[in-house]
């Protein structure tokens, strides 16, 4: 419970009230104010002070300093009058409760009028920002736009100056070898009339040979012309090699080195393998995958061939010897030729490898539980037969035939088969 503050001091004035509380220890960083019109309050724990005041206050404009021990209050009145005492008297429990109530309302109005001051007054500098540099991306804009428009006019009058200067230097250069031309078909045209004037005279009449002539010219023309074009290109394949590459991607999409690297360090793994295990030097790649030796042990133990199936097995478990499956398989190989130990083994190492349980793994798990089951069976450990198939019980609950075979164990042990 916090301890009330009775000892302080005040004095007042027409205009202002200063209030000195003493409060051992107190700090900026622990003391807790809060004052309105009608109320003041101190909380620095375990001590509270609380006035409510005579008369109402300008709260935003008042002011207290905290340090040497002592917190002292200047409150400014609204009214220019002499109070006659500093807090209100004859108020009970209710009306201070009214009070603190009203107080704490009317401060949190504030509060929420005083941020949305804020977040008007916010929002009316980033306007005014936006509008700012909206104007000046427009000033620049035209500052630009009329850089380039007077660039424009300059580069066209400086064309047309070029222009101007081209045409004055060839003028003099062209005139007189179209003079020249028409001069030289003048004469040509002057030559061809006398030629035909002296070979027909006027009173012969040469039309049909002149009209053949012509023709015969016409034709000439043509066939030069036909000469001139050119034959159509003749049809064939154009055979383009590429480069072999081991990636998908092109090779501008690739990186040689790294491409480079990681094939030197493929072919290091697969020398060593071939180095560890001699048997796999005189097989086919696709023979070197555990996947595919897997199946094809799966195969060979469908037709009843189970030591060739166990043998596939084998050279798989060599190549990686954390696929559980490989051991799975091959303990059922190892029951139907009784090799009983090691399907057991093989069953264990299964389940080692079957971790964590889930529902993915679940058969798997129920299937190595039964196997080695059998197997500890068909070396009369009936015991430890029937712990591995209550073990796949609880992995299969609704599994019948494993029910059928854990009952006829249990007979067993107790004697009733």
């Amino acid at each position: 419970m916090p301890l009330q503050v009775r000892e302080f001091s005040w004095q007042q004035t027409p205009t202002a009230v200063t209030i000195s509380v003493p409060l051992r220890g107190v700090c900026v960083k622990d003391a807790d104010v809060f004052c309105t019109e009608a109320y003041l309050k101190v909380n620095f724990p375990p001590f509270l002070f609380e006035v409510f005041l005579y008369a109402p206050i300008d709260d935003e404009s008042s002011r207290a300093k905290i340090g040497e021990d002592t917190i002292v209050f200047t409150l400014y009145k609204k009214e220019a009058i002499m109070w006659e005492s500093l807090s209100m008297s004859g108020i009970d429990k209710e009306m201070k409760q009214k009070i603190r109530e009203k107080s704490i309302l009317q401060a949190q109005e504030r509060a929420k009028e005083v941020t949305e001051a804020k977040g008007a007054a916010k929002r009316e500098d980033q306007k005014y920002a936006l509008n700012v540099m909206m104007k000046i991306e427009e000033e620049e804009r035209k500052r630009i736009e009329d850089l380039k428009e007077n660039e424009r006019i300059k580069a066209t009058k400086e064309l047309e100056a070029w222009k101007e200067c081209q045409k004055k230097t060839e003028k003099p250069k062209r005139i007189p070898r179209e003079v020249k031309l028409c001069h030289q078909e003048k004469e040509i045209e002057d030559e061809r009339k006398e030629k035909k004037h002296k070979c027909f005279p006027k009173n012969s009449a040469p039309k049909k040979l002149d009209t053949k002539g012509r023709n015969s010219e016409n034709i000439f023309s043509g066939k030069l012309k036909e000469d001139s074009i050119p034959a159509p290109r003749s049809a064939g394949n154009i055979k383009i090699n590429f480069t072999p590459r081991v990636f998908p991607t092109a090779l501008r999409e690739s990186h040689v080195a790294e491409e480079e690297e990681w094939l030197h360090k493929q072919a290091e793994a697969r020398r060593a393998i071939n180095t560890d295990i001699p048997e796999l030097c005189d097989l086919k790649e696709e023979e070197k995958n555990p996947e595919w030796l897997k199946d094809k042990g799966n195969k060979l133990f469908a037709t009843e061939n189970y030591l060739a199936a166990i043998n596939a097995y084998n050279l798989a478990i060599r190549l990686n010897n954390k696929i559980p499956l490989l051991y799975l398989n091959r303990a059922a190989c190892h029951l139907k030729v009784k090799n009983l130990h090691k399907a057991i083994e093989d069953s264990s190492k299964a389940l080692e490898l079957l971790t964590p349980p889930v529902a993915d793994n679940a058969n798997a798990r129920m299937k190595a539980h039964v196997r080695r089951g059998t197997a500890f069976c068909q070396l009369e450990l009936y015991v430890e037969g029937l712990q591995d198939y209550e073990a796949a019980l609880k992995i299969d609950p609704n599994n019948k035939i494993v029910q059928n075979d854990a009952e006829n164990i249990r007979n067993i042990i107790q004697g009733t088969d």
